[in-house]
């Protein structure tokens, strides 16, 4: 069954020209032009996939997305953001709001239809995995920090830490062997696929919204300089100013 994505972007031409390469690809898409219409929309038959402007008329894309992953029932929904807005803070607070991945205007269409079809691969992957062999669970600091593979989430202190499903696939790839030094490239492999071709700036944008939404716990992912990172399974002192 083609997979179905929903493109909000509040300028026409350009909802059509990512209409017209994701449908070459069989995928199904629909388009609507504002925030409100996005949620009517979704409420009305939840996409596969979302595909959204950050700046929209009324509903602007940040809370649309942040309205989505705040809801269990639309929580899983990959969202890729299409921003003019190129700067780190903007592509991180968007990433921070729940946002799969980012496409900075203007992109190349084959580049969306890179990371759509990407994404549309491991989210299916991760629906079809058998619970059962994958049911790792990694408890660090006196069980402060829980990493459970076969549900998906992570636990601070018993809180649930809402994270998109590439922060989790990075954040378990680095714990699996704390102090090993990873790559940046390693890490494009092992969460995004072999095929899958990222800059090394895409990385370190996940790796800053992950601290921070780790918390005191960021601090374990350490920086190699000119090599990539690291987890540590102690948890280093904070910097001094």
């Amino acid at each position: 069954m083609p997979a179905g994505v929903l493109i909000v972007e509040d300028e026409p031409e350009i909802a059509e020209l990512i209409e017209f390469h994701l449908s070459r690809e069989g995928m199904n898409c629909s388009i609507v032009h504002s925030g409100r219409d996005a949620l009517a929309e979704i409420r009305r038959t939840p996409p596969d996939l979302l595909v959204l402007d950050r700046m929209l008329p009324d509903v602007d894309g940040m809370d649309v997305c942040r309205r989505l992953k705040s809801e269990p029932s639309t929580r899983s929904i990959p969202i890729i953001m299409v921003t003019a807005k190129g700067e780190d803070s903007d592509v991180i607070s968007g990433i921070e709001v729940g946002a799969e991945d980012y496409v900075v205007k203007p992109f190349s269409p084959r580049v969306l239809v890179a990371r759509v079809t990407n994404i549309l691969r491991r989210h299916d992957e991760f629906l079809l995995e058998d619970p059962e062999s994958s049911s790792e669970r990694v408890t660090l600091f006196d069980q402060r920090l829980v990493i459970d593979t076969a549900r998906h989430l992570v636990l601070i202190d018993g809180d649930e830490i809402p994270l998109t499903y590439t922060e989790f696939s990075l954040l378990r790839y680095l714990a699996s062997r704390p102090g090993f030094v990873r790559s940046r490239d390693q890490i494009i492999s092992a969460v995004h696929g072999r095929s899958m071709v990222l800059s090394t700036r895409t990385v370190d944008v996940h790796v800053t919204a992950l601290r921070r939404k780790l918390g005191e716990f960021g601090r374990c992912i350490e920086t190699v300089r000119g090599v990539g990172y690291r987890f540590s399974d102690r948890l280093p002192a904070p910097m001094r100013d």
